[in-house]
């Protein structure tokens, strides 16, 4: 397992033990860790963002803190989120794969819608003679029309305990 991950799985350990906050101390995790403090910043900004579900606050200097909130979301309202705010008019394959891994992660989508997902946004799927620019805005108008269906699909079932 990679430094990365194991930070990541530590963290959240810590969040599903307590509570939707944790304070931690960046020094002593790198330090637990056998790491850089920038390491920890790594983890922290490509892990614990607000993409991710995450707000992330941190206090520099000998009493600092980095505080971690998990932003509790239904699925519906993380669905709506992810289509009028992150995905945009245009979204990379690497972006929309990364964004499916962590709704499954999170369970608003089953394995089974995500592998549909991965499969209709692939480049497999958009191999056409068309720039990358259009291909990348056709990934993203894809992947918003299938999220919207999975919005629907869950409020028509009762919304669930993931929605």
């Amino acid at each position: 397992m990679k430094l990365s991950d194991s930070i990541e799985s530590f963290i959240k350990t810590l969040l599903a033990e307590d509570s939707p906050e944790v304070e931690l101390k960046r020094s002593e995790l790198a330090e637990y860790f056998g790491c850089a403090p920038s390491q920890i910043n790594y983890v922290l900004a490509t892990r614990f963002s607000p993409d991710h579900g995450y707000i992330t606050e941190s206090r520099r200097g000998g009493g600092g803190y980095i505080r971690i909130v998990r932003v509790v979301q239904t699925g519906s309202q993380r669905l709506m989120y992810l289509v009028n705010e992150r995905i945009g008019e245009s979204i990379s394959e690497m972006e929309a794969v990364r964004l499916i891994a962590q709704l499954m992660e999170q369970q608003v989508v089953t394995v089974k819608e995500a592998e549909l997902m991965r499969a209709a946004i692939s480049a497999q799927a958009l191999s056409i003679p068309i720039p990358d620019p259009l291909k990348n805005a056709i990934r993203a108008r894809t992947l918003k029309t299938m999220l919207l269906a999975v919005a629907r699909q869950n409020r028509s079932q009762g919304g669930g305990a993931n929605v």
